[in-house]
């Protein structure tokens, strides 16, 4: 059984969603505290955290910092804070994906079965084999001169997508839809931070990306045989 561990300080709600996840067939741990929560994570007792930034003792921040330091659990931000900043500053720390309160339940449902899709890659999945790093599909990893890369889940899967289909343009609104589980135009932004970080960790030169190209208002391209550098128009595409 699946556990999700659910960090609030507000008991109401952590009671409603130990309910619905219940309902759902989940296993659930509540902790009010971060301290509590860490851990609980130290102790393997979730297979995915719901994580409320408003924390007593300490950041919501704080504690999504301090996970990702040694655990790759899959981690959704559940807050009030709606602001695009402090959205950005999650994404950019490890989170997964994020929620704004109020929230849909079933919206949020949704979004818990996309952070725990297990992609189980048949053996005939491809090794993708670029000048700079090389993608294992079935392995799920990047690595570099045979060092693995160290990727979030989400990232991995943006990347995963891409790279199962080599020089074909993916839609936002394909991303949005495989990745996160939404396919609205409000959720472009989390394209464009996860693409950033991705450039960071895969490009020999992020800001001018030669795999990972951006056409603004259309979507991403993986090209794992690029030449020597992007057009200029793919510079400055990718640099949306």
């Amino acid at each position: 059984m699946t556990t999700v561990l659910v960090v609030d300080d507000q008991v109401p709600l952590l009671h409603t969603l130990e309910e619905s996840l219940v309902e759902c067939g989940y296993d659930v741990k509540l902790a009010t505290t971060g301290d509590r929560a860490l851990e609980r994570i130290e102790q393997h007792a979730a297979d995915i955290v719901i994580l409320d930034l408003g924390l007593p003792d300490m950041g919501g921040m704080q504690v999504l910092t301090r996970i990702r330091g040694w655990s790759t659990v899959p981690i959704i931000v559940l807050s009030a804070r709606a602001s695009e900043i402090q959205k950005v500053a999650a994404l950019d720390a490890g989170a997964d994906d994020y929620v704004t309160k109020p929230f849909s339940m079933d919206e949020l449902m949704a979004r818990l079965r996309v952070a725990l899709r297990d992609r189980r890659p048949g053996p005939d999945e491809p090794v993708v084999v670029t000048k700079h790093f090389t993608i294992d599909l079935a392995a799920q990893r990047v690595t570099r001169a045979g060092c693995a890369i160290r990727l979030t889940r989400t990232e991995w899967r943006i990347i995963a997508l891409l790279a199962r289909h080599p020089g074909c343009l993916i839609t936002q609104r394909q991303l949005l839809a495989e990745v996160w589980g939404r396919a609205d135009a409000g959720g472009s932004n989390y394209v464009r931070v996860f693409m950033v970080a991705i450039r960071r960790k895969l490009e020999p030169d992020p800001a001018h990306p030669r795999y990972f190209i951006t056409e603004p208002g259309c979507g991403v391209r993986f090209l794992p045989g690029a030449g020597p550098g992007p057009s200029p128009e793919h510079a400055l595409a990718a640099s949306a």
